[in-house]
């Protein structure tokens, strides 16, 4: 074979060599198209997925950060509430209680919404009939207006300012030593801090009796005296019992148990037959006939049952209930008011006084033509000029809730404050202080 021949030939072998690799190329890049869609498409959803993922932890990041910032917030808010005494309660139930700051600083307060705590239809009367909250006796001590077959002292505490009675002892009872007319119509208030015996134990019992007594003031039995209610609070539940000489009824409720270690104030509103306690902003209890009306109650006890748990307590206030609001200011052209409640130091009118508040309100809007001046007045604790401007900033906010949040018209009321200069009774007991605390309503 020649050489030419042999170039061609070989040209022609090396043409065809090539032709089948690339057609075996071309066939084996068709063949794994669909393989490298797929791929390509789980790729893509992962990368998708990736990015949704990312999205919603951010999302997440986000509402965590929210929350966090609503929650301190809330702590902010929180952090203006106080304790008080008497219409001055203690009605926080968070953790940390402060004084409320009065003048230009309480703008700065967060004001409740009194239509919100619209199931607080008691109305305190013109009447206090006891009033206590240990301010008179010595750290350390004994209470003095109390008896006891057990154990018990006066304390202060970090968090809640004021005196708290201690009541340590697991089985025994607190008797008040003081007789006392209760009328049909009553209201109890006080408030409690639930502490646990064992720390890992979140239990806490207290027992309240109201009956009818006579004789020697401690009575140690379950059910004491002639009759009466007796009423278990709890961080569990809410029991009561009614009980006379030959019968008794009884009644319990889980809703809105006592907080442990924290302040908890209490409202029992005694109306004939009827009995209600109110706690949290809530109506926890509505027993419509489980009173006896042959038991005259006249005495009050704090016991222990064996339970675990030791309570404080402080700001006992007993007053008569559903005042003639009518009659008081139309026919008398005066009323005077202890159902207007407000933190130490402050001039927001807080939740608890809707009740005074709607009562006072209907009488003004079913009779336009009357107008009144609200006063303010104080006790005795604090300088002249501080109490004067206090109860001057309470009387316009009692006017300024009047008119936001029940129609009454502005200009047909007028405030002032008298301070500590007008009271009714002497500043040298704790009975004396709550009765000067108040709010007077004078017709024009």
């Amino acid at each position: 074979m020649k050489k030419s021949e042999s170039k061609v030939l070989f040209s022609l072998l090396l043409t065809f060599c090539l032709a089948f690799l690339l057609s075996f190329i071309t066939s084996a890049q068709r063949i794994n198209i669909p393989d490298k869609v797929k791929n390509k498409a789980i790729d893509r959803a992962d990368q998708r997925t990736d990015q949704g993922i990312d999205k919603g932890l951010d999302k997440a990041e986000e509402g965590i950060g929210n929350m966090f910032k609503k929650d301190k917030e809330k702590e902010d808010e929180s952090s203006d509430e106080d304790s008080s005494d008497d219409n001055e309660d203690n009605s926080s139930d968070s953790d940390e209680v402060n004084a409320s700051k009065s003048g230009s600083d309480s703008k700065k307060e967060v004001e409740p919404k009194l239509e919100s705590y619209t199931k607080y239809d008691f109305v305190p009367g013109e009447k206090i009939i006891l009033f206590d909250d240990f301010k008179q006796d010595e750290i350390g001590d004994f209470p003095g207006l109390w008896t006891t077959n057990g154990t018990g002292e006066v304390r202060t505490l970090n968090k809640y300012p004021g005196n708290w009675f201690y009541l340590n002892s697991q089985d025994g009872v607190y008797n008040l030593m003081k007789d006392m007319e209760l009328p049909d119509n009553f209201i109890l208030e006080f408030d409690m801090i639930p502490t646990p015996e064992e720390e890992d134990r979140e239990v806490c019992y207290l027992y309240l009796c109201m009956y009818q007594g006579s004789g020697e003031f401690l009575d140690d039995g379950l059910y004491p005296g002639q009759g009466g209610v007796h009423i278990r609070l709890s961080t569990d539940d809410w029991y009561v019992k009614s009980y006379n000489t030959q019968a008794s009824l009884d009644g319990e409720t889980q809703l809105a148990p006592l907080e442990i270690n924290k302040l908890n104030h209490v409202i029992i509103w005694v109306q004939k037959r009827r009995l209600r306690i109110y706690h949290k902003g809530q109506k926890v209890v509505d027993l419509p006939t489980i009173l006896y009306t042959d038991v005259k109650m006249n005495r009050l006890r704090f016991s222990q049952w064996d339970q675990y748990g030791y309570p404080y307590v402080s700001n006992i206030r007993l007053t008569t209930a559903a005042p003639d609001t009518r009659s008081k200011l139309l026919t008398e052209g005066k009323l005077v008011s202890y159902g207007i409640y407000f933190d130490v130091n402050s001039d927001v009118v807080k939740p608890e006084s809707y009740g005074a508040l709607k009562d006072i309100a209907k009488v003004l809007n079913e009779n336009p033509d009357v107008r009144i001046k609200i006063v303010g007045h104080t006790d005795s604790d604090g300088d002249d000029a501080s109490n004067k401007q206090l109860s001057v900033k309470r009387a316009q906010a009692v006017k300024k809730a009047l008119n936001a949040q029940f129609g009454v018209a502005d200009d047909r009321m007028e405030s002032d404050g008298k301070g500590e200069s007008e009271p009714l009774s002497s500043n040298s007991t704790s009975e004396g202080k709550a009765i000067n605390r108040r709010v007077e309503f004078i017709k024009l």
